[in-house]
């Protein structure tokens, strides 16, 4: 297993996720997207990969914040984890609303657009904002370029329906899944950036958890007070667990 900086050329797959003090949420989930993603692209054999998971998951730090990402090489299938601080974690979140026609090429495995992605979000600081909605060539909301899309209309959560390119991502699970326990209607929809006017929108990823949207840039759009986020990020914050032992 390979730790340290960022290597370069492409990658076939990666994943990451918010380490704090030691503490994981959805670990089992990011370890089965990963290793199915390696599988689906023709990757090491699965006694590989266990092994690989389970030797990365005892380096990781139990003090401290982190953002590991663990990574499967293009060409070489090298198997490598890259150990990161953690960045400031966000509450609320400015999002450029130009529509960004979606760049990647492999849009429901993370991992071989991320330098594309990047590439979004630093056009998107220009333009004063920390992120920015994805949309498909029809003008439908996809995602942003590091996270998950929510919005509610009324007492509906809403995100975009699995059938568009977009990435199945773990706190979305985890969320609908709280969603079904406490029988808030969810329902897919597709939407344009338009119709998310006045509404109450999140961006949702494994680093910040949820992130209302405060504000838009690129287009005269209102962000509707973050009436539910709180509970929601409480409720969310307080999943984590203890990484398994060494």
């Amino acid at each position: 297993m390979e730790t340290g900086a960022a290597v370069g050329g492409r990658l076939l797959v990666a994943d990451s996720w918010l380490v704090r003090d030691g503490r994981v949420r959805g670990f089992e989930r990011h370890r089965e997207r990963f290793l199915r993603a390696c599988g689906e692209c023709g990757g090491p054999p699965l006694r590989r990969l266990v092994e690989f998971w389970q030797d990365m998951t005892a380096t990781l730090p139990r003090t401290g914040e982190w953002f590991p990402r663990v990574e499967l090489a293009a060409g070489s299938l090298e198997l490598r984890l890259l150990l990161r601080h953690a960045p400031p974690l966000g509450t609320e979140v400015r999002v450029w609303a130009a529509g960004q026609s979606d760049p990647r090429t492999v849009p429901r495995r993370k991992g071989p657009d991320l330098d594309a992605l990047a590439r979004v979000r630093r056009r998107a600081s220009v333009e004063g904002a920390q992120e920015a909605v994805l949309i498909a060539h029809s003008g439908v909301v996809l995602e942003s370029a590091t996270a998950s899309v929510l919005w509610w209309e009324e007492d509906t959560l809403c995100l975009p329906p699995p059938r568009l390119p977009v990435l199945p991502g773990v706190t979305v699970g985890i969320i609908q899944e709280q969603a079904a326990r406490t029988r808030t209607r969810v329902a897919h929809r597709e939407r344009t950036l338009a119709e998310l006017d006045g509404r109450e929108v999140w961006l949702v990823n494994a680093l910040h958890g949820i992130r209302p949207v405060t504000g838009w840039t690129g287009r005269p759009m209102e962000a509707a007070p973050a009436v539910r986020a709180p509970e929601w990020r409480k409720w969310l914050d307080d999943l984590m667990e203890p990484l398994p032992e060494r």
